[in-house]
């Protein structure tokens, strides 16, 4: 159940400033026109001015970024989002006390969940969950109500739940700062589709509880099968997955398509300091780590201690194979959109590290009889020597 705090949000109005030199009835308190400037001209000048603030407003309240995220990236360098030019950053980094992770399923979201329960009671931070993981697309009410519920939450805060970006602004609420991660899209579906079936190894919540109502032959159906012979789990819509968590709740977030697909990008760009990817988890824990000290300081040390992976072991999906090659390119063609989305974030993630002088190396991959590449997972390395001087800054943020 997601928590209910009393402490709420105060919104402080200011009433304009009506004062003015002399009286209403007086004409002097006109402002003076130019000789060279007629009252059409100063007319024309004000309709400008006001449909650019209409314009700003619009954009404000239709997802434009918000400030503090704006901030963040100012603080970071503009090089990080494809632009080395611009004003120059603030010496100090400003602190988001509002951070959403709308956490993707099946993509070490529940690894990063033990890290921020262990994270919350470190720091104080207050850690805001949800129980609901099957109901990512809500109703404008149902928006409506779970904006202003964490809206409310003492701050600051950090919400997770599995839900499809919202626009709090929208709403009149302020924008938070997102984070998220995502995973090479077959191995995601992969996961998913023998999650379902035969659980993890967590013994408490096996498979027959987590889907009981799911018939022995479509349990033990063979991927191969459900692939080429079309099924519906094995075909669009239900393969459009991970760009939902990221285009909206619009209802054309849902139809496999450019539409959507353009939209979470601009949402990436927009509302996003970091979407990771999962076969680097190490590096985007170091980089969330660097980007929001207050919530993710030390979560290294956490994550690499020995208790801590033994938890984490028991979250591994169990009885999980390999398709066929053919049904590999078949998934491959039919995830056309989500490798395009993930080959977009996993590009603007690379850019970061490369930023902060970290670099990933590719494991050797055992030859094979294989037409379709096989994603493997990159090993983290430490710093770049040479580069490290240079962000040398970035030891000031463990300072504060």
């Amino acid at each position: 159940m997601m928590k209910k705090t009393t402490n709420k949000n105060h919104i402080s109005h200011h009433a304009p400033n009506n004062n003015v030199h002399g009286s209403p009835n007086n004409r002097g308190w006109l402002p003076r026109l130019s000789p060279r400037c007629s009252l059409r001209d100063y007319g024309f000048c004000m309709a400008t001015l006001l449909l650019f603030c209409l314009g700003s407003l619009f954009y404000q309240l239709n997802g434009g970024p918000p400030q503090i995220l704006l901030d963040l990236r100012l603080y970071l360098g503009n090089s990080t989002f494809l632009d080395d030019h611009g004003p120059p950053s603030p010496k100090e980094l400003p602190f988001p006390s509002q951070v959403v992770y709308n956490r993707v399923g099946k993509c070490g979201s529940r690894t990063v969940v033990l890290l921020l329960r262990i994270l919350s009671e470190k720091h104080g931070f207050n850690l805001v969950t949800s129980d609901i993981h099957n109901k990512t697309r809500l109703t404008k009410s149902e928006q409506m109500e779970l904006i202003r519920n964490v809206s409310t939450a003492e701050q600051p805060y950090l919400f997770t739940r599995h839900v499809h970006f919202l626009n709090f602004s929208r709403f009149g609420a302020e924008q938070p700062v997102y984070i998220n991660i995502i995973r090479d899209p077959v191995n995601r579906f992969l996961s998913n589709y023998f999650f379902r079936r035969f659980g993890d190894w967590r013994g408490e919540q096996n498979h027959m509880i987590r889907t009981p109502g799911m018939k022995e032959e479509e349990r033990y159906l063979d991927i191969n099968e459900c692939i080429l012979e079309n099924y519906a789990e094995c075909s669009n819509p239900r393969l459009f997955y991970i760009i939902p968590y990221f285009c909206g709740q619009h209802p054309k977030c849902r139809d496999p398509g450019e539409w959507a697909l353009e939209r979470a990008k601009q949402n990436v760009k927009e509302n996003f300091l970091l979407v990771g990817i999962l076969e680097e988890l190490e590096d985007v824990l170091l980089l969330l780590e660097r980007f929001l000290p207050h919530y993710f300081k030390d979560v290294m040390s956490i994550y690499k201690n020995p208790e801590h992976r033994k938890l984490g072991n028991l979250t591994v999906t169990v009885k999980k194979t390999f398709p066929s090659p053919n049904a590999l390119q078949v998934l491959y063609q039919r995830m056309k959109y989500e490798y395009d989305f993930y080959h977009y974030v996993k590009e603007q993630f690379h850019l970061l590290k490369r930023k902060f002088g970290l670099k990933s190396h590719v494991k050797a991959i055992p030859s094979q009889e294989m037409s379709v590449p096989v994603p493997i997972p990159m090993e983290t390395e430490e710093p770049i020597e040479d580069e490290e001087e240079q962000d040398k800054w970035l030891e000031d943020i463990y300072k504060r």
